[in-house]
């Protein structure tokens, strides 16, 4: 039987203390009344999410277009924890460390996932360094790469970590190959109440794989464009459409190639930014982007805009000249210098604003 998102499990513990339904709205006040910023923000949500109401409210971030308000079902957010749940296999009194901000989805979810699963979830500041209890065992977390970067030598203690919001580098990547947790990279939006599918990455643990896969309930398609269409009926009503190519190897499986908004026609030549980005990583220590400038002869010509470089564009360059498995077509035309890239409020790069305020 399905649980419903008006009960709480008998397991869940928050900070470790157990509470139930109606305990929790005291909980919700105390955190507005007397808690940090962030703490007030997670009783305002558990206040929405304890009301009779069987929708809420959640802001998008802005990182792909305009910041927005989405309604989302209760059930579908219930649903969407116990997919999780059952493809990471989570029982009743497992540990979680909840280190997201609450004003967004993925920070709601985790303590959704610990309301209906019964987990016992400890809540911390959420920063780009969070503070948690590096000596206990927990298992399970949810980070963005930034914070994974900045806590990954206290991670040993962490059996399962998912990663999402914003792309995981290739740096983060090799410095992942050498701890001992499970990792995954998370593939979502609010619209489909965060992750509809995960890529394991390769970490002392296991070797990695290539391909998302999808989460328990959830099937994909494409569109003539070549992008993913998500058709997840426990979550949304409709198949979602989306912006992103990708290469599809089955109805629950597929690579992901960027954003069709993204791609550069140059000379006749697609060329997909996300792929060349990677190929750069390794001798660019800055924010960087890969975009399309007009050009008279070639339709769009690539250039590159690095942010606040201590190099000179002409050492850059250079060492991009040098890069194995770089075609001479992903060899950026012109490189652009800007001091600081534009961002939404939780830090993700707003990669049109940024584009278009440098090429004016």
């Amino acid at each position: 039987m399905t649980p419903k998102y008006n009960k709480v499990h008998n397991r869940f513990k928050f900070n470790g203390l157990h509470f139930s339904f109606e305990d929790l709205k005291e909980v919700a006040y105390s955190l507005i009344k007397e808690g940090e910023p962030y703490e007030q923000v997670t009783g305002n949500f558990l206040i929405d999410w304890l009301n009779n109401k069987n929708v809420l409210y959640v802001n998008t971030s802005g990182s792909t277009g305009q910041p927005k308000t989405i309604k989302l079902k209760k059930q579908a957010m219930v649903n969407s924890a116990i997919a999780t749940g059952d493809f990471f296999g989570l029982q009743p009194g497992d540990k979680a460390i909840d280190c997201l901000p609450s004003h967004y989805i993925a920070g709601k979810m985790m303590l959704v996932r610990a309301m209906i699963l019964g987990l016992e979830i400890d809540c911390v500041e959420p920063s780009a360094h969070p503070i948690f209890d590096y000596e206990k065992k927990y298992d399970f977390c949810a980070m963005i790469p930034l914070q994974l970067k900045h806590t990954i030598n206290y991670t040993d203690n962490i059996k399962t970590i998912i990663v999402g919001g914003s792309k995981v580098t290739k740096p983060l990547l090799e410095r992942i190959k050498s701890c001992k947790s499970k990792f995954y990279e998370t593939y979502g939006m609010t619209e489909t109440v965060t992750h509809v599918a995960v890529r394991q990455l390769s970490s002392e643990a296991v070797k990695g794989d290539g391909l998302f896969k999808a989460l328990p309930n959830v099937t994909f398609g494409q569109d003539e464009r070549e992008c993913l269409i998500v058709n997840a009926s426990k979550l949304v009503n409709e198949a979602l459409i989306t912006n992103d190519i990708v290469d599809l190897h089955s109805e629950t499986s597929f690579m992901l190639l960027g954003r069709f908004d993204n791609v550069i026609n140059s000379g006749g030549v697609k060329l997909f930014p996300e792929q060349i980005e990677d190929k750069l990583q390794p001798v660019i220590d800055e924010r960087f982007i890969i975009a399309g400038e007009e050009d008279a002869a070639l339709g769009e010509k690539l250039i590159l805009i690095v942010e606040n470089p201590r190099d000179s564009v002409e050492s850059i360059g250079n060492r991009i000249k040098h890069i194995k498995g770089l075609t001479k077509f992903q060899v950026p035309k012109e490189i652009y210098i800007t001091d600081k890239f534009l961002e939404t409020v939780n830090g993700k790069i707003q990669r049109d604003k940024t584009i278009k305020a440098v090429l004016g």
